[in-house]
Parts: structure tokens; C-alpha cells; sequence
């Protein structure tokens, strides 16, 4: 079939393209294949510049290398053998139909979606001869190169297909809120409902870790607030302040996180009990515990002022556990040994923290707390 005869507009215009292309596939006959395919590659992409639908990625296809085109570490979907061999048969006998959708890095192509046509291009004999050793490529959206965008397109890829294992996106979502993702935008991003996206992090045992904690007076969490999304969300790069006075910091600036704060479990193979005990006998060391409090509300800068001006919490006891795990490395889930202490041992606990709470409030222009308030505010706000 003439291509040409396909469209609606004939005439000398549509003529001496046609003669222009026949010459320059007459010459492409004169060439080796790794430059023919580097020209063919060259035509294709100036005409997608000059296409009204330069806008969708199938509009060019290019012709890669296979050994620069790499699988990515967090495709979700898997294809049984039997599958598997019937997608190369489907290859083998039909050819691609379909292209590697990528990503284009500096030197090679990062998969967004056909992880198995990959496969069967590099793996299957018959194919891999066929194609040359190449694979057809597609780009996809080159601007957005961060790799939370990356792992949110492989998703919709598969979803579009209803094709996800359940475990690998729980991992995804937790990866996505270590980059900083809100509930709200893993949601829209990879077409799930708020119940899906809390379904899947509470699988990994993880949930605790993403959430902005209310600490109780007896410094253990009851209950996590709403508060995830402003503590999560990529839009507080520089540390602004929120309509209620706080200022946010992303947890990769948390000095709080790097000393281990959000750790599951005790350290250097503890048992819960021994990790308990160890934050008990800390927090009756008064002498130490104040060496702490000095140190983190002197040095503490973005964990500081990330909880220090969040009136909803309760600060003298985000103030004690971050002393545990700064001085001795002992996370927060081991609150448990505040609980151990006498009375006496927490009433000064508690005013040990309060003081140097208010002494940092005081120094940040803040009004300084009751020891009323600084127990019972999160209560009253939140239950």
C-alpha cells in the first residue's frame, strides 16, 4: 500500500516529499546497520519534532542497543513461566507489536514498562538475532527524571493491565514515602484510594514510621494525627512555615532519624525487654539525661524545630525519647521503659524535659508551657 494515498491532501507538495524519501532510503541501502539505524533513529526523531503529536511518546520509536536498555529494581509485576514463554512465541512469531516504555538516563534506558519484552529481546535466541540485538524504545515523559515519578509510571502501566503483586507495591509505597510522598499523591499518582495506600503500608509493619506521632504524657504513641501529609509532602524543601506557626523540615534533615529515632526494633540484637530497661535506667540518670537535652536542643536544628513548634504534640515527651536515642541509640519503640520508672523518677523526667523545652521556645521567640500544657494540649486537641 502507498502510504502516500492514505491522506487527503495530494498535489506537487505531497510529490516531492515522496521523491526525497526514495532517495534517502536508497542511500541508508549503502550503509552498515549500527549506522542505518543510527540515521533511521535521527530521520525518526526529526520528524517527532515536527509532529502535531509530539506530545505522546509512541510518536517515536527508536531502535536501542539492548545492552543500553536495563531493567529497573522495583517493577511489581511478574509473568509466570508459562506466560513468559508465550510472550516469546507472541514475539517470535508477530514481532514487536508494542515498545519498551524507558527512561533516558545520561548513558543507557531505564524500563518504565515492558520488563518482559526486555527479557525476551536479550534472552530469547530467535528474537535477539531477528532485532539485531536491538530493542524498540519509547521515552516517557524525559523531564521527570526524579525516581518516585519513575516507580509512580511503572505502576499506572501495570495497573492499566490489573497487574501488581501485592507485597512489591507495599515495598513501592514505602519507598515512595522515604522520597517524601504524601498518602494524598501516592494515591493520584498511582490511582489507589486512601485505604489502598494505608492497606499496603501497614503490610510492611512500617506504618508507625511514617506518621507524625502524638505523644502522650506517658511518652508512648495512642494515637497518629493527620498530620502525615505536611510532614511528608516534597513542597517543604526549605523549611517555610505553616499557617499555624510550625515550621516543617522533610525527614531526610531529621537529626532524629539519622540517630536511629524510628528504628523497629532495639539495637546490636536486644531483645525488647533489655532495650526497655536500658531507656529506664538512661532516663533515671538525671546527669545524663540533662547532657542530652543539652545536646539536642543546642544541635537539633531541623528535628527542633520540625516538632519543638508543633503545639499538638506533646513535646516534653518527643524531647525525652529523642534524648534516649541520641545518647545511647535506643529508638523510641522502647518508650515502654519510661513506664518502668517510679513516679518520682518521671515527675523529674518530665520537668527536666519541660525546662529545656521552654528554654528552646524562649530562644526561638515562642511562648514558653505549663507543665499542664505541655501534657494535656495534645490530649484536648486531639481526643
Amino acid at each position: 500500500m502507498d502510504l502516500f494515498s492514505q491522506t487527503a491532501v495530494t498535489g506537487p507538495v505531497v510529490s516531492a516529499f515522496k521523491e526525497k524519501m526514495v532517495s534517502i532510503v536508497q542511500e541508508l541501502s549503502n550503509l552498515d546497520l549500527p549506522a542505518k539505524v543510527a540515521v533511521l533513529n535521527a530521520i525518526r526523531m526529526m520528524l517527532h519534532e515536527a509532529s502535531p503529536f509530539r506530545n505522546e511518546p509512541v510518536d517515536f520509536v527508536q531502535w536501542v542497543p539492548s545492552d543500553l536498555v536495563r531493567a529497573n529494581d522495583y517493577n511489581p509485576n511478574t509473568v509466570a513461566p508459562p506466560e513468559m514463554r508465550l510472550l516469546e512465541h507472541s514475539i517470535g512469531q508477530d514481532g514487536y507489536t508494542q515498545p519498551i516504555v524507558a527512561w533516558m538516563n545520561e548513558s543507557d534506558f531505564e524500563v518504565v514498562d515492558g520488563f518482559h519484552r526486555n527479557r525476551v529481546g536479550k534472552e530469547s535466541d530467535l528474537v535477539r538475532q531477528r532485532v539485531h540485538g536491538y530493542l524498540p524504545v519509547t521515552t516517557a515523559n524525559g523531564w521527570r527524571l526524579e525516581r518516585g515519578d519513575r516507580i509512580a509510571a511503572t505502576i499506572r502501566h501495570n495497573r492499566a493491565r490489573g497487574k501488581h503483586r501485592v507485597e512489591a507495591m507495599s515495598d513501592i509505597v514505602i519507598e515512595l514515602k522515604r522520597r517524601n510522598w504524601t498518602d494524598e499523591k501516592i494515591g493520584r499518582e498511582l490511582g489507589m484510594d486512601p485505604d489502598e495506600v494505608l492497606r499496603l503500608t501497614q503490610i510492611t509493619g512500617l506504618a508507625e514510621m511514617f506518621t507524625n506521632q502524638d505523644f502522650s504524657a506517658a511518652w508512648e504513641v495512642e494515637k497518629s494525627s493527620d498530620m502525615s501529609a505536611e510532614i511528608l509532602s516534597d513542597e517543604f524543601a526549605d523549611a517555610p512555615t505553616s499557617k499555624d506557626g510550625r515550621i516543617l523540615h522533610t525527614w531526610d534533615k531529621w537529626e532524629c532519624f539519622r540517630a536511629g529515632f524510628y528504628e523497629e526494633r532495639p539495637p546490636d540484637g536486644m531483645t525488647q525487654d533489655q532495650g526497655e530497661e536500658r531507656y529506664r535506667a538512661f532516663l533515671s540518670d538525671m546527669d545524663a539525661f540533662e547532657a542530652a537535652l543539652q545536646k539536642i536542643t543546642a544541635e537539633w536544628k531541623h528535628s527542633c524545630e520540625h516538632y519543638l513548634t508543633n503545639e499538638r504534640m506533646n513535646r516534653v515527651a518527643w524531647l525525652g525519647q529523642a534524648s534516649v536515642a541520641s545518647a545511647i541509640g535506643i529508638p523510641s519503640c522502647c518508650r515502654g521503659g519510661y513506664n518502668r520508672l517510679t513516679e518520682e523518677q518521671k515527675y523529674a523526667a518530665d520537668q527536666m524535659a519541660l525546662t529545656y523545652l521552654n528554654r528552646w521556645l524562649t530562644a526561638n521567640g515562642r511562648p514558653q508551657l505549663t507543665r499542664a500544657d505541655s501534657v494535656s494540649k495534645t490530649e484536648m486537641d486531639l481526643y
